[in-house]
């Protein structure tokens, strides 16, 4: 089988495609035929190997299988698997994703809804549980809150506008001006142009912040937050060094039991309960996954530059023939 893979840090261009063995399922795993994979910022971070400690926990020159978010077809099981069976159309998240077929634990997948395509499926685990999480169990969001969502128009913004929709909440979206329409299209009541307007100029509090970019500074965000809001720190600005994210988090940590406003930081797990739950908003269309494009196999290298350079429309996806 044909799978992606690299052996060194670096630009996309580490990435190469190679024959590999094809893997046999364990005990409570499924091998899936790979449809589409959804790709996550996460997944250039890691191929850069930044901050550098990373490349020592990941292995400086052991292969490296990239790809989280998968959707395909199950194609044999492991043994004790009684909750899917050949034939299943399936999606979840799991290592190693970028290849023609892959093994998953079931407890990281579920059925695909019937009115949702592989590749809305492939791009949706990873963004919807930080936004989920984020918003329902971080900032604890009620109807009636009103919520700013920086980076609207990202993979985590597109399904954080609509999940905050779905709770009850009045939505601020912040994006370009290219993305105006789509934010306020996908629920957002305001949307604020940060190219024609500075957040600055925005005289409006809000209870809940989602800080999806990182480009905003603590005191700026406790400007912005009512005196008991939250906010959510799910992304942090690409320049951003380690030593910087690390003060920030400390300063977060000693000054926050003093503070009514809160600021917090996390890093979303995949469960298979909120999975469920994310099945469900799929299948009522109340979330509707935001696709900017399609590639093939063999483009996962220009597919890597696009989602490097920041620009991307809610997700990007690629096809596995």
């Amino acid at each position: 089988m044909k799978a992606i893979v690299y052996r060194h840090f670096g630009s996309p261009d580490v990435l190469h495609c190679e024959e590999t063995a094809k893997p046999a399922p364990h005990d409570g795993q499924v091998l899936i035929r790979v449809r589409a994979v959804g790709l996550n910022p996460l997944d250039w971070k890691l191929m850069k190997g930044k901050p550098w400690f990373l490349r020592l926990i990941l292995g400086l020159h052991k292969p490296k299988h990239p790809g989280v978010d998968v959707a395909g077809e199950v194609e044999s099981i492991g043994g004790g698997v009684t909750q899917f069976k050949p034939g299943d159309a399936v999606f979840g998240a799991c290592r190693g994703a970028l290849a023609d077929y892959v093994c998953a634990p079931v407890s990281s997948l579920a059925i695909k809804p019937e009115n949702v395509s592989f590749e809305q499926a492939a791009s949706a685990p990873i963004a919807a549980f930080t936004a989920l999480q984020g918003l329902r169990d971080k900032a604890r969001i009620q109807p009636g809150q009103t919520v700013l969502i920086n980076g609207a128009a990202g993979g985590v913004g597109t399904f954080a506008v609509q999940l905050a929709k779905h709770f009850g909440a009045a939505v601020t979206g912040v994006c370009s001006t290219r993305n105006v329409e789509l934010v306020r299209s996908i629920g957002a009541e305001r949307v604020i142009d940060y190219t024609q307007q500075g957040l600055a100029e925005d005289d409006q509090r809000y209870d809940v912040i989602l800080e999806c970019v990182g480009n905003l500074s603590i005191p700026h965000l406790r400007r912005m937050l009512k005196p008991r809001g939250t906010c959510v720190f799910i992304g942090a600005s690409p320049d951003a060094s380690l030593m910087t994210i690390l003060v920030s988090m400390l300063r977060m940590f000693v000054l926050g039991p003093f503070r009514r406003q809160k600021i917090l930081t996390f890093m979303a797990r995949g469960n298979h309960e909120d999975l469920n739950f994310i099945v469900g908003l799929l299948q009522s269309g109340a979330v509707k996954p935001v696709i900017d494009r399609c590639y093939g196999m063999g483009e996962v290298t220009e597919a890597m530059k696009y989602l490097e350079a920041g620009h991307v429309r809610g997700k990007l996806v690629v096809r596995i023939a």
